[in-house]
C-alpha cells in the first residue's frame, strides 16, 4: 500500500484551542484514515512552517487526497501538504527508468 507524508500548519485560532486544551489530535485522523481504508504509521509535533507531520498508508491517490481535503475543508489547518512517498526499491525502478527513457534536456545538444 502507497505511503503518504501529510505536514499540516494549524490556523492560530486551532493553536490556541490546543494550548487551551492539548490533546492528540492523530487519535481523530487515524479513525478517518481507517474508514478510507488506511492506517497512520506515525505522527509528530514540528515546528518551522509545520506543526505536524505525519506518515500515513493509503489504499490510493484519491484516498490520500480525500483525507488531506477534508482536514484542509475544516478550517483548523493552514496548510495541507501530502507528498507520496518511494520506497527504496520504487526509486531505484524509477532512476531505471528515468535512464532508459530517452528525455533529453532543451539544451541539451
Amino acid at each position: 500500500m502507497p505511503n503518504y507524508m501529510v505536514q499540516v500548519s494549524y490556523s492560530a485560532e486551532a493553536l490556541a484551542s490546543l494550548i487551551a486544551n492539548p490533546h492528540d489530535r492523530s487519535e481523530v485522523v487515524k479513525k478517518v484514515a481507517k474508514k478510507l481504508g488506511g492506517k497512520v504509521i506515525g505522527s509528530w509535533l514540528s515546528f518551522g512552517d509545520y506543526d505536524l507531520v505525519m506518515v500515513m498508508e493509503m489504499p490510493d491517490n484519491v484516498s490520500a487526497a480525500a483525507i488531506a481535503l477534508a482536514a484542509a475543508a475544516g478550517g483548523s489547518c493552514k496548510t495541507v501538504k501530502t507528498t507520496p512517498l518511494l520506497s527504496i526499491e520504487e526509486g531505484l525502478a524509477a532512476l531505471g527508468k528515468a535512464a532508459a527513457s530517452g528525455y533529453k534536456p532543451i539544451a541539451a545538444p
